[in-house]
């Protein structure tokens, strides 16, 4: 039973994130020729596209990748307590339980990306796609927390204030909403 848990957790978690991806993506206008980008878009375009005919873009963000990023919580959700416990929560836990998935699994992408940005500022001397994308994405996040505190000594703190809230924000997040189900 664990090893069908963990698999539905994996399959589940990689979609999730590749949707979170295409929503950051989209909203942080990172560069759509990347090679990372172009793999998120061909990815998720086959759920997303039937979906955008329903649910239009409004400003940077996209509806449709949006909804199916909670769709995917959901479904996260479901297929997770039909196979543990045997039965469904209610339909109210599902909403909130779904919300929660996919702000959890945004935080623990976001924690993730500013880790490996980090670690790659320290090597990469010159030009990388990958490293590109990840300050693309990250800077939105980094550069207010600068403004604040700006570099001492050459040493840039936003990186350690950005990781402590974010783990901050997960502790308080499965707090509030007491979830036990592998996230």
């Amino acid at each position: 039973m664990d090893a069908l848990n963990f698999l539905i957790e994996i399959v589940f978690d990689l979609f999730l994130i590749t949707v979170l991806l295409r929503i950051w993506l989209q909203a942080s206008r990172a560069d759509f020729y990347n090679p990372m980008s172009q793999f998120v878009v061909k990815v998720t375009n086959p759920l997303v596209l039937p979906l955008r005919n329903l649910l239009p873009t409004v400003g940077h963000w996209d509806l449709a990748s949006i909804v199916l990023a909670y769709a995917v919580g959901v479904g996260k959700i479901i297929a997770l307590s039909s196979l543990t416990a045997g039965m469904l929560p209610m339909v109210s836990d599902i909403i909130i339980m779904g919300l929660a998935v996919v702000l959890f699994q945004f935080l623990s992408l976001l924690f993730w990306i500013t880790i490996i940005r980090a670690i790659m500022s320290w090597f990469n001397t010159g030009y990388h796609p990958m490293t590109a994308l990840m300050a693309q994405l990250t800077e939105p996040f980094l550069a207010p927390i600068r403004r604040l505190i700006p570099p001492i000594g050459g040493l840039d703190l936003s990186v350690l204030v950005l990781i402590v809230a974010i783990q901050f924000a997960r502790i308080l997040l499965n707090n509030l909403f007491s979830i036990g189900m592998g996230l």
